[in-house]
């Protein structure tokens, strides 16, 4: 029997964690089955706009989503693949934040700059998003028509 790993005990004890994606929420920038993420404690460091962080749902899921806004009253967070922000979050729900991700072996840092261009680009398209995706999709359609597969 595989053991698993407590990644909140491991982050809460000062422990770099490497988890696989599951999910869709973070398409496209993490895809399952493809790409995994290195998760750092916290260590004192405040999510601001554009950091990626794990945090728990109140009774519920761990979730690895981007940080919309930091106001007063709580943090927002929101999915690359989704246009819905959730919150406002606590500190306390904040379990780590995201030091880099591996895609095809390779290790990309989250503070690499065409990583942060990335993510101001893709928050700042956060009202468009559907659209986007729904024009991608339509124009894999024709490729894949026209290509006869």
């Amino acid at each position: 029997m595989e053991a698993r790993a407590d990644v909140e005990q491991l982050l809460w004890d000062g422990n770099t964690v490497q988890i696989t994606i599951s999910g869709y929420s973070m398409y496209p920038m993490l895809v399952p089955g493809r790409d995994s993420v290195i998760l750092a404690p916290l260590n004192g460091v405040q999510p601001k706009r554009g950091d990626v962080m794990l945090y728990r749902r109140d009774s519920s899921i761990l979730v690895l989503h981007r940080v919309w806004r930091v106001r007063r009253d709580g943090i927002y967070m929101v999915g690359d693949n989704q246009t819905e922000t959730e919150g406002p979050l606590r500190a306390d729900q904040m379990r780590g934040r995201l030091e880099a991700f591996i895609r095809k072996g390779r290790q990309i840092p989250a503070s690499s700059f065409p990583y942060r261009v990335y993510a101001v680009l893709w928050l700042w398209m956060r009202p468009i998003r559907h659209k986007i995706a729904v024009a991608v999709h339509f124009m894999k359609g024709c490729v894949k028509r026209s290509d006869g597969k």
